[in-house]
């Protein structure tokens, strides 16, 4: 059976803050059709690769290259990628309603000049209740608890409909409902032939939730199937610790 081909390729990632190196030398092949765990600890760089392969920092060196499919436009591209950003790094008193949030997923589709069709209403709300948000579509975004906005952010990717997905950290803050709602939609996804890629801090939930694993800090330490490199002996490489203190955190 043929191997497909990533869906993203990333050779020699470099990132830098102020000259400071924040990823160096990066090399990764994100597997099309998985979910895949981004884990590392605090000040790895895990938020800052999202953000070098969504374009939202300019890296110092290297390459990363999306397979999505044969003659498609940088826009067309772009329309592809989704993207959940951190719950903290959100202006939520920017004054907007739950389904004026939920269609802003629609404006790659309808450019900027063009106003939402009543198609694109329907959509909207149809993933808002996908993730057990419809009766809120009149509510102000900053009136929601944390669970309830990551829940939103959810939806207006979902409402753009692309095939690959970067997540930073969806399930900080959230309360338990809202980690259940999100674990089932990532499921989802998964069976829908849709790659997920979901910056994570809970090492206790990685092999039930995702597939593939990349242990990163700075640098990427190991990357693959969880079940054979989400390991005491890679977690102690990464956290930079012994592996007995990580043997701990997994049991806990």
């Amino acid at each position: 059976m043929k191997k497909e081909n990533p869906v993203v390729t990333i050779k020699h990632l470099t990132v830098a803050y102020d000259l400071q190196p924040v990823l160096w030398n990066v090399n990764l092949a994100i597997p099309r059709g998985h979910l895949m765990a981004i884990v590392g600890p605090n000040g790895a760089g895990k938020s800052t690769l999202i953000k070098a392969i969504m374009e939202l920092l300019k890296p110092v060196a290297g390459e990363i290259t999306f397979d999505l499919g044969e003659h498609l436009s940088k826009k067309e591209e772009r329309n592809l990628i989704g993207y959940v950003p951190q719950n903290g790094s959100v202006d939520w008193d920017f004054p907007a309603t739950v389904l004026d949030v939920v269609l802003m997923g629609r404006y790659g589709h309808l450019g900027w000049m063009k106003r939402p069709k009543e198609a694109d209403y329907a959509l909207s709300r149809e993933m808002l209740k996908r993730v057990g948000m419809e009766t809120y579509e009149n509510r102000q975004i900053s009136q929601l608890s944390g669970g309830q906005k990551q829940r939103v952010f959810l939806a207006r990717a979902l409402v753009q409909q692309p095939d690959i997905y970067f997540m930073d950290e969806p399930f900080q803050g959230v309360d338990a409902q809202t980690e259940k709602t999100i674990v089932a939609l990532l499921k989802d996804l998964k069976k829908a032939g849709k790659t997920v890629v979901v910056v994570h801090h809970d090492l206790q939930t990685v092999p039930t939730y995702f597939d593939d694993v990349t242990l990163i800090n700075r640098e990427v330490i190991e990357s693959g199937p969880v079940e054979t490199i989400f390991t005491e002996e890679n977690l102690a490489k990464t956290y930079q610790k012994e592996a007995n203190e990580v043997r701990e955190e997994l049991v806990e």
